[in-house]
C-alpha cells in the first residue's frame, strides 16, 4: 500500500473513534429566554428579569376554552444583584432548566438605569457572553419599569418580546420616528469617538397589573399595551434626553434611516392639507474645513406619491405640483433643522458629524476631538438642502374636492 493509500485508510479508521455529540444539550433541559430586562431597585442594585418561553402553552395559550390551555405562553422570573453576572447565576435558583440566551430577541433597559448607570456596564457583560447574540434588539423603557414591558401580554403576538420587536419594525417602516438598533450596533456607537447612540423608546399604556393576566387579552380592548414612544438620546453612554414626533423623524432623515413615512404640508391656509407618502430617500452628509473650522452640509432627496388631498388642488397642473414639492421641501428641511438644533442644545453628536469630519481631514479631527461635543459640535454651522419629488398622484389624477368644485360651476 502506498503512502497516500495508507493515509486515507488511517483517516477513515479515525472517524470511527470520533465523538459527534460530546457537548449536546437536550431541548428539555433548556429554558429559552425570549427577552431580558434590567431595572434599578430603590437600594441601587440591579433587577434582572427574564421572559422564558413556555413550550406547552406557546401554540395553544390564551385560547381559554374548547380544550385549549388558558396558561400564558411565557413565564417571567426576576432576581436582584450587584452585578449582571451574579444575576445570571441567581436566576438558576428559580429555573429547573438551564437558561439559554441564544434565541433572545429583546433587551429592555429602564430609563432610570440608562440615566444613572449608563450603557457601558450592561454592554460589557452582553458582549462577553459567548451565548448572547449581538443581533439582539435593544430598547429603552420610557416612564415605566423595564420589567413591566415583559410581563404585559398582548393579543396579536403570543410572546411579548416578539410583539415589541415587530411593532418596532412596523413603526420604523411606516412612521419614520423609530429605528431598530441591535447590541453590536450599539457597542460600535458607544465606543465611537465621533458618534453618540440613539435608542428606540417604549412606554406602557394602561395598568401594568392588569396587563399581566391572561384575562386582559381575552377582551377586544386591552387593559395595557406597549407603545413605541420616541428616541432616547445618549452622551458618554448615559441617557440625557428624549427626541419625539417630527424632531425624531428629522433625526432619522439625517441618519439616512427613513424607509417610508407620511409628510403633511399646509395649502392655502389649511394645515396638513396635503399628505405625501415618501417611498424612497437618500441623505448624504459632507464636511468642509476652512482654517480648521468645520462646516457640515446635509443633502436629502425624497421621492414619493400624493397620499391625500383635503382641499381643492389641480394636480394635473405641473406648476401646482412644483409648488407642492417646494412646500414639502420646506417641511422636511424644518424637521431636520429641529433635530440638529436639539442635538446641539444637548451637546450630543448623534448624527456622526464627528466621523464625517474625521474622514474628511484626520489631522484636523485630532485637534477638534477633545472638545467636539461640548464646543465644536454645539456651535457647528450646518447647511440643509432638501429635494422632494412627486412621482405619482395616486389612482386619480385630481382631487375629489377639485372635481366637485368644477361640477358646482
Amino acid at each position: 500500500m502506498n503512502r497516500k493509500g495508507m493515509f486515507l485508510f488511517l483517516l477513515i479508521i479515525s472517524v470511527c473513534f470520533l465523538s459527534g455529540c460530546w457537548s449536546k444539550r437536550e431541548l428539555t433541559d433548556l429554558a429559552f429566554i425570549s427577552a431580558y430586562s434590567l431595572d434599578l431597585t430603590e437600594e441601587g442594585n440591579y433587577e434582572a428579569t427574564v421572559q422564558v418561553i413556555s413550550p406547552g402553552n406557546i401554540t395553544s395559550g390564551l385560547q381559554g376554552g374548547g380544550g385549549g390551555s388558558s396558561s400564558p405562553p411565557v413565564i417571567v422570573y426576576s432576581v436582584t444583584g450587584e452585578n449582571l453576572s451574579d444575576m445570571d447565576a441567581l436566576i438558576t435558583k428559580k429555573l429547573s432548566r438551564t437558561p439559554y440566551y441564544a434565541h433572545t430577541d429583546l433587551v429592555v433597559i429602564s430609563e432610570e438605569l440608562a440615566k444613572k448607570e449608563g450603557l457601558p456596564p450592561i454592554l460589557d457583560e452582553l458582549d462577553r457572553d459567548i451565548e448572547f447574540r449581538t443581533t439582539t434588539t435593544v430598547v429603552i423603557a420610557k416612564e415605566t419599569k423595564a420589567k413591566d414591558l415583559l410581563t404585559t401580554l398582548t393579543g396579536t403576538d403570543r410572546v411579548p418580546a416578539t410583539n415589541i420587536v415587530k411593532m418596532l419594525d412596523t413603526t420604523e417602516k411606516a412612521l419614520g420616528e423609530n429605528v431598530r438598533v441591535n447590541v453590536h450596533e450599539l457597542i460600535t456607537q458607544v465606543t465611537s469617538k465621533g458618534k453618540e447612540p440613539v435608542l428606540p423608546g417604549f412606554t406602557l399604556k394602561g395598568d401594568p397589573m392588569q396587563g399581566k393576566t391572561v384575562k386582559s387579552v381575552q377582551s377586544t380592548e386591552l387593559e395595557a399595551a406597549p407603545e413605541a414612544d420616541g428616541l432616547a438620546m445618549f452622551k458618554e453612554g448615559k441617557l440625557i434626553d428624549w427626541i419625539e414626533g417630527e424632531t425624531a423623524r428629522g433625526t432619522l432623515w439625517t441618519l439616512d434611516k427613513i424607509k417610508t413615512t407620511i409628510v403633511s404640508t399646509s395649502w392655502e391656509k389649511e394645515k396638513k392639507a396635503i399628505a405625501y407618502k415618501v417611498m424612497r430617500q437618500k441623505t448624504k452628509v459632507s464636511a468642509t474645513l476652512t482654517k480648521g473650522k468645520p462646516k457640515l452640509s446635509i443633502s436629502t432627496r425624497a421621492e414619493g406619491d400624493i397620499a391625500e388631498v383635503k382641499v381643492p388642488v389641480d394636480l394635473t397642473d405641473p406648476h401646482v405640483i412644483k409648488k407642492i414639492e417646494k412646500e414639502l421641501e420646506k417641511e422636511i428641511k424644518s424637521e431636520i433643522e429641529k433635530a440638529v438644533q436639539q442635538a446641539q442644545k444637548d451637546k450630543s453628536d448623534i448624527f456622526g458629524f464627528g466621523e464625517v469630519v474625521h474622514r474628511t481631514d484626520p489631522k484636523a479631527w485630532k485637534k477638534l476631538e477633545k472638545e467636539w461635543d461640548d464646543r465644536t459640535f454645539a456651535e457647528l454651522d450646518v447647511d440643509v438642502k432638501v429635494e422632494a419629488l412627486i412621482r405619482r398622484t395616486g389612482l386619480v389624477n385630481n382631487s375629489l374636492h377639485t372635481t366637485l368644485k368644477k361640477e358646482e360651476k
